[in-house]
């Protein structure tokens, strides 16, 4: 019964003192596909050309890593945003509304950013055009971790910043993205001071709905001006 409602391993049933041979290789393939996830590296010009398809502009930047493997060692790393390619970053032209910053990072899982960042990107601009927000050029980190937001967001001058990234994948899902919405960004954000989205996968919550809740979480920000359990002052 419980096996109807969840894709959690419950209920697998017995082969003497093991579990049945069929939930045994299960597990490992979801084991091969989760550690498959934190291995791979995002796909940067496939991903920019799915987002031009749509007339989504984009901007390429890197972090202070330099490889996968430093990347997973060192965290520290991916929160701090290139030297040479901050100077990049500039606040777009245009009129007086507050700016918008979308930041893509692979994460820990590149198959999310692949699989759901693309749509997940075409609605929430077009939701956020909608809703008097001037949406700068996505920026797109591959080594990026959910701090580099705040450097990007800063240079940028966004009143807020969006990132979506690739959550470390679990051994029932290996292609859930996260977003994390924080105001005002700027270097020394801490994560309590930011909302998140998880599990955005058409397993758990579809890109389609992730915008819209991701929607009114920028807008419950703009009135109050501020994310995460801090108020204004």
């Amino acid at each position: 019964m419980l096996r109807r409602f969840t894709p959690a391993r419950v209920a697998l049933g017995r082969a003497g003192v093991g579990v049945p041979t069929a939930a045994h290789l299960a597990f490992q393939l979801a084991h091969a596909r989760a550690r498959d996830a934190v291995q791979a590296s995002l796909d940067v010009p496939a991903l920019e050309a799915r987002l031009a398809r749509d007339g989504i502009p984009t901007i390429v930047v890197r972090s202070a890593v330099a490889d996968r493997t430093t990347y997973l060692a060192r965290p520290d790393l991916g929160r701090r945003l290139d030297g040479d390619d901050a100077a990049r970053l500039t606040p777009p032209a245009g009129d007086a509304r507050p700016i918008a910053a979308i930041v893509i990072a692979g994460g820990l899982s590149a198959h999310a950013v692949d699989a759901q960042a693309p749509g997940l990107v075409i609605a929430l601009a077009a939701a956020l055009a909608a809703d008097g927000w001037r949406v700068a050029p996505v920026v797109v980190v591959e080594y990026g971790r959910v701090a580099i937001g705040d450097a990007i967001g800063a240079r940028l001058d966004a009143s807020l910043v969006v990132v979506l990234i690739g959550e470390r994948p679990g051994l029932s899902a290996a292609d859930s993205l996260g977003a994390y919405v924080t105001w005002a960004p700027r270097i020394g954000r801490t994560d309590a001071e930011r909302e998140c989205v998880s599990n955005i996968r058409p397993a758990g919550l579809p890109p389609a709905d992730a915008a819209e809740r991701l929607r009114s979480i920028v807008a419950a920000a703009r009135a109050r001006s501020a994310t995460g359990v801090h108020r204004p002052v």
